[in-house]
């Protein structure tokens, strides 16, 4: 009996022992090199989306490095509000790793990321603003003589926005005049079934206005604005004596006609008055009518938006507002950049003020501009703005300064901007400050 049990005793102890020696062989075994990739061995990588921000029908380039060379990259996308992840392209690492993938145009806000095996990046948001076309009377005031306050001179606006939003709430905005950096609610409505909207807006002040509309923030879209809309409005005219301009807006330093007619006063004394932003009339010529009550003053040339009005036999004309636009310069560094390059444009603003300056980039309907960058002109008038371009393709960019309550906003000649791939392994993330726009305002 005794010799049983001890035998049996050692058989476990030998089957122990064997355990044991099988355990300590397999801790030895080397693990893989972290540059193989081998069934479910661990292979990261990063991600960058760029730019984080785009207008629907834009690509984006997404791009990451990763230790594993020569692997196949799968990029996942996922539409906001929608469930599950898609392919979205796919792609190999270098020799050292890195890759790249230009999205598809892109048209609603998404979340991204790549994978290598059963290894996955972190996810990237990448936010879309809608293509919002905003149409209006003609913006050279010369045509049907410009807008006018009232509401029997109410102006009615419509547009489009691309994807469609039917539903959502545009808002009509208009640029404080003052600072010119500001918006502020003036008007909205609904974006109707077919992503059409339009809205009727009366002005009760002369004066200049930059108007856009907003297409407020959803799942699908970020707050997304239009293109910006320019105007001089001048009160309704007095038809007993009427007030024209024969050139409005102006360029600095530009000359204009003001004329008019008095109805049934011929060979009689007119005093024109005039003032700029926060000042009071103070009358500046005085000339006498033909026989038929016809006048013109000697030509004037305001250096900033001014008011003017006619007085005579104790009539009043309306307050015609008179634009004096700033003169830009616009020099862009190249019309041709490797991805991950910034285009810079610089230039002067005249008269020097310290303002917003924008570039702005022609939307892929080619219906409107958008601004991409937002940047200071500096108190002695110069300037410079860049924007860094990633996705490969071509962009038509144009400087624009808005207008304020002493000139009127210009934009500089539209240029077509070229952008080259890079490898891979000298892309760079984008910085935060690529990505800025205007402030949105009142909303």
């Amino acid at each position: 009996m005794r010799s049983f049990k001890l035998s049996t005793a050692l058989l476990a102890a030998a089957a122990l022992l064997a355990l044991a020696t099988a355990g300590s062989a397999s801790a030895r075994t080397p693990h893989p090199k972290r540059n193989s990739v081998i069934p479910g061995a661990s292979c990261r990588t990063t991600l960058n989306v760029a730019p984080r921000l785009i207008t629907s029908g834009e690509t984006a380039l997404a791009f990451g490095h990763s230790a594993c060379p020569a692997q196949t990259v799968t990029l996942y996308q996922r539409v906001i509000g929608t469930p599950g992840f898609a392919v979205a392209g796919t792609t190999t690492t270098d020799t050292k790793g890195a890759w790249q993938i230009t999205t598809a145009p892109q048209t609603t806000n998404s979340q991204f990321y790549a994978a290598i095996g059963a290894t996955q990046s972190h996810h990237q948001l990448e936010k879309v603003a809608a293509v919002v076309s905003l149409v209006g009377p003609p913006e050279g005031k010369q045509i049907l003589e410009g807008l006018k306050t009232g509401r029997a001179n109410a102006v009615t606006f419509s547009g489009t926005v691309s994807p469609n939003d039917a539903g959502d709430i545009i808002v009509l905005q208009r640029q404080n005049a003052i600072k010119g950096n500001e918006w502020h609610q003036i008007g909205l409505t609904i974006v109707n079934s077919s992503g059409g909207f339009a809205l009727t807006h009366a002005f009760a002040v002369p004066g200049a206005s930059d108007l856009r509309v907003l297409l407020r923030g959803n799942k699908r879209n970020v707050a997304s604005a239009s293109n910006i809309l320019s105007y001089q409005i001048s009160q309704a005219q007095n038809p007993q004596l009427t007030i024209f301009s024969s050139l409005d807006p102006l360029a600095y330093k530009g000359s204009t006609v003001i004329s008019g007619k008095a109805l049934g006063l011929p060979n009689t004394t007119l005093t024109l008055d005039s003032h700029t932003a926060g000042q009071k009339f103070t009358p500046i010529a005085t000339v006498k009518t033909d026989g038929e009550g016809n006048y013109t003053f000697p030509a004037q040339t305001p250096l900033v938006s001014t008011y003017y009005k006619v007085n005579g036999s104790g009539r009043s004309s309306a307050v015609l507002y008179q634009g004096v636009k700033y003169l830009l310069t616009a020099t862009p560094s190249a019309t041709t950049v490797t991805s991950g390059e910034a285009v810079t444009f610089t230039g002067t603003v005249t008269p020097a003020r310290e303002h917003d300056i924008y570039i702005e980039r022609l939307n892929i309907a080619g219906t409107g501009y958008h601004v991409v960058a937002v940047a200071k002109v500096a108190a002695n008038g110069t300037y410079s703005i860049s924007r860094i371009f990633y996705a490969p393709g071509t962009a038509v960019l144009r400087v624009k300064i808005p207008g304020d309550s002493e000139n009127g906003g210009t934009a500089s000649t539209p240029v077509t901007v070229t952008v080259n791939p890079l490898a891979a392994s000298k892309l760079t993330p984008e910085p935060p400050s690529n990505t800025t726009t205007p402030e949105e305002g009142q909303v």
